[in-house]
């Protein structure tokens, strides 16, 4: 039983060299492509969008609170505490909006990218399969790769992708 255990041990080495690791770098082949310009120029205009609208909303806000501020002393208390209530309440509503904006531009930049990311997933995994790759890694995370053991397929990647759209 140790004999085995002792053959185990020397030749898992061996095994390891043998198979075959990749690396890539994912966020280079997204931005080398028509469709992502395409996508995140269509997310900063959504993102310009809801900029503006928040923007007049706080516009008109401010406007409001100074007209108040202007107007208060000559106003009783009961028309000051429904200027304040108004107030309060449309400033209610801004931060709401803000925050189902940003909710929205998330779920937008979301819809835009994904089909992206899962063109170049499949890419990579067809590489992988059709280079016979253990394992495929991206650059970005790793804090050390040894080329001379693991790949790098971005090219590769970059051509797989370039075959798809035809």
């Amino acid at each position: 039983m140790k004999k085995v255990i002792l053959m185990l041990m020397l030749f898992a080495p061996v095994v390891a060299f043998a198979q075959k690791f990749g690396h890539v770098d994912t966020q280079s082949i997204v931005q080398s492509l028509p469709d992502f310009s395409r996508a995140n120029g269509e997310i900063e205009a959504i993102g310009k969008q809801y900029e503006n609208e928040l923007q007049a909303s706080q516009t008109e806000f401010q406007r409001l609170a100074e007209d108040y501020e202007k107007k208060k002393s000559s106003m009783n208390a009961t028309q000051q505490q429904e200027q304040e209530t108004k107030l309060q309440e449309m400033y209610t509503r801004i931060q709401q909006q803000a925050q189902q904006n940003q909710q929205e531009f998330q779920k937008a930049q979301q819809e835009k990218l994904q089909p992206i990311l899962n063109k170049v997933r499949q890419a990579i995994e067809t590489v992988g399969k059709s280079g016979g790759y253990v394992y495929i890694v991206e650059t970005g995370s790793m804090l050390y790769i040894n080329d001379t053991i693991s790949k790098d397929l971005t090219a590769e990647v970059k051509a797989q992708l370039a075959k798809m759209k035809n």
